[in-house]
């Protein structure tokens, strides 16, 4: 009888390709990964059960490049970073998995300086790095999850519409980098992640915060934080808040005392700080000026004059430009994707890396020939995008010599695509509906023509 062998069952062979080829200079998003993060392994805490397939620093990467991307969900990204298969059902179950504790020293690591005094010096006064604190809120998906664990702020209509997920960012003003992030996972106040960053301060540098930290409670912070890493401060101070003058300096300027009082008993002081307090009338011919007043540790007025300390003191208006781009023009919008308040601040951290990316890029784009926000935002975006599509997907279908080129080009593009010089104007601050303080707008105008300064 003759007898047929039978076919032999062939094993599935699990295709794994090479990593698309990234030259040294940091081209493509791999590579911009591994020049912002250079020798960082992620460890997570033993568990049982088996290894999991997907390693988690591809995790992270995935979820910055999403960020990045203007359409595509993380399964489609994963592919088209590595060319391996990830349903949308394990990304958030690994999500949820995922400590904070690993976005957290990811994003100390990440986060750090990128200025030169030689070819950015705009990001520099007189030797200061100059840098500017604030908070922004993003808004939370309404999903059983976020529902069920905070709640949405009540205002005069009634509750809010999301629930907030607070952040607080130190920015580097001159280029829109970010220095370090503090994210509300548990409800903390602004003032509460903003200590939390100002303990993250750099050494030489010059910090800039509006009137919400001009208080003697948040000064007391910021002045200890700055002591320890020889470093100043140049916030805005309310108008009601109480000084004693301690002497008056020649350029108008004085040095003030500041009472710190116990939260509970308002009439105990508990302890004081004495600064530099100048006050500037900010006008233009022929409408109302208003009065400033700033608050300083250079206390110095040789080394560190009032008018350009005011001057100085309107970049940190370069602070709401950076959250404008990372919501309205990297994402779009402000309302997060993810459906947890936990995954909504893993979100958040990577917006904040993404943005970190794209300033390293917008900073190497403008090399000293043009100043680095002069850069439209929205255009390097897209040509972002379009370099690593060619250097990763299709990435094998270049040499070297050309991913040079495509790099080149790409810059050159980007320097060509340059905004106009800003005006130098001001609007009404009003609001449309009446509330309470504020003057209602009837209608919307504009004030354009030089500022005047002067020293009162």
């Amino acid at each position: 009888m003759t007898t047929h062998s039978q076919p032999r069952k062939r094993t599935p062979h699990r295709y794994r390709p090479t990593p698309p080829a990234v030259s040294p200079g940091g081209e493509g998003f791999l590579g911009a990964w591994a020049e912002l993060v250079p020798n960082w392994v992620p460890v997570l805490p033993r568990r049982r059960g088996r290894k999991p397939r997907v390693p988690l620093d591809q995790i992270l990467q995935t979820l910055t490049f999403h960020v990045m991307q203007g359409a595509g969900t993380l399964a489609e990204h994963f592919f088209e970073l590595f060319e391996e298969p990830l349903a949308n059902s394990s990304w958030a179950d690994r999500r949820q998995r995922l400590p904070w504790q690993v976005f957290a020293d990811l994003m100390r690591r990440a986060l750090r300086p990128i200025a030169t005094r030689r070819r950015h010096p705009e990001a520099f006064w007189r030797g200061w790095r100059v840098l500017a604190l604030d908070g922004v809120q993003y808004s939370l998906t309404n999903t059983p999850q976020v529902t069920a664990t905070t709640r949405k702020a009540a205002s005069r209509r009634g509750r809010a519409a999301f629930a907030k997920l607070g952040v607080a960012v130190l920015l580097e003003v001159g280029v829109h980098n970010p220095l370090a992030a503090a994210i509300a996972r548990d409800g903390e106040a602004e003032l509460d992640l903003a200590r939390r960053v100002v303990a993250q301060l750099s050494k030489g540098a010059l910090l800039l915060a509006d009137r919400l930290y001009g208080v003697p409670a948040v000064i007391v912070d910021i002045w200890a934080a700055c002591r320890r890493v020889d470093s100043q401060f140049l916030v805005r101070m309310p108008r009601h808040l109480k000084a004693r003058v301690i002497k008056k300096l020649p350029d108008g300027s004085r040095l003030v005392r500041l009472n710190l009082r116990d939260k509970r008993r308002r009439w105990r002081i508990v302890d004081h700080v004495e600064i530099r307090e100048i006050r500037v009338q900010v006008g233009r011919p022929g409408f109302r000026s208003h009065v400033l007043r700033l608050g300083t540790s250079l206390l110095d007025p040789r080394t560190a004059p009032a008018p350009e300390l005011a001057q100085l003191y309107a970049t940190r208006w370069e602070h709401e430009l950076y959250f404008r781009e990372a919501k309205r023009i990297l994402r779009r919008t402000d309302l997060l994707q993810s459906h947890t308040v936990e995954t909504g601040a893993q979100e958040i951290a990577a917006i904040i890396l993404a943005t970190a990316l794209l300033a390293r890029d917008r900073a190497r784009a403008a090399t000293g020939r043009a100043p680095v926000l002069r850069l439209k935002f929205g255009v390097l975006l897209a040509i972002v995008r379009s370099i690593w599509f060619c250097l990763g997907p299709i990435g094998d279908l270049l040499t070297e010599k050309q991913k040079r080129q495509v790099v080149a080009r790409g810059q050159a593009l980007m320097r060509r695509y340059l905004t106009g010089k800003r005006r130098s104007r001001t609007n009404p601050r009003a609001v449309r509906q009446p509330v309470r303080r504020w003057p209602r707008l009837m209608k919307t105008n504009s004030v354009e023509g030089p500022w005047q300064l002067k020293v009162v």
